[in-house]
């Protein structure tokens, strides 16, 4: 499966390559959907395939300066966060593996795997800014962004009018921002803080 590329990609990817976070932000937003859908009919969970993608793009932008050495980036995105769904769902077999002894070594690696991977270290670091928001925004954000539900059922569940958390939202995502700045790149923000499947 491939999504036809931007049309000024090879652009793109020397100026994201260069550390340009506008550029990435373009690439992202014109991948990160299809790349989800893709994923969730493997994973078939939004939590899962969320993660996916972080990882996958936050690969990207901590590796960008190859990105102008690929030939099919399209192809390649795939590939990649195919091969980052196996490993995940491959993880989640051998959880469930109920032999102690192996479940013990397996749970040890995946422990060792999990030092390689950056993206849970700023997971943390985005769920402590949440954990500084006012009551209310901090509710609609965990709904919008954790529980992944629809702008409407939020307004429905808490009460309110879908522009009010709309709003909500907004105002979440500026003051994350803001509260993890300087401790992540702008582009690492931007993929960990967008909704994927709800709006």
């Amino acid at each position: 499966m491939a999504v036809k590329p931007l049309y000024n990609e090879a652009y793109v990817l020397k100026k994201i390559a260069q550390g340009d976070e506008r550029s990435f932000a373009e690439l992202f937003h014109w991948y990160s959907k299809p790349l989800a859908e893709f994923v969730f009919k493997l994973t078939d969970s939004l939590e899962v395939t969320e993660e996916i993608i972080q990882d996958s793009f936050i690969k990207i932008w901590l590796k960008r300066e190859m990105l102008p050495d690929i030939q099919n980036f399209s192809g390649y995105l795939y590939i990649l966060c195919r091969n980052e769904t196996f490993l995940v769902l491959k993880k989640m077999a051998a959880k469930s593996v109920s032999h102690a002894a192996f479940e013990k070594d397996v749970l040890h690696e995946l422990a060792l795997e999990e030092l390689d991977n950056p993206a849970e270290g700023y997971r943390k670091l985005i769920d402590l800014a949440v954990g500084k928001l006012p009551e209310q925004q901090q509710k609609v954000y965990k709904m919008s962004r954790y529980e992944r539900l629809k702008h409407e059922e939020i307004a429905k569940a808490l009460q309110l009018s879908p522009e009010t958390v709309k709003k909500h939202i907004q105002l979440a995502v500026q003051f994350i921002r803001k509260d993890v700045n300087g401790r992540m790149d702008t582009s690492i923000i931007l993929v960990l803080t967008t909704a994927y499947f709800c709006s």
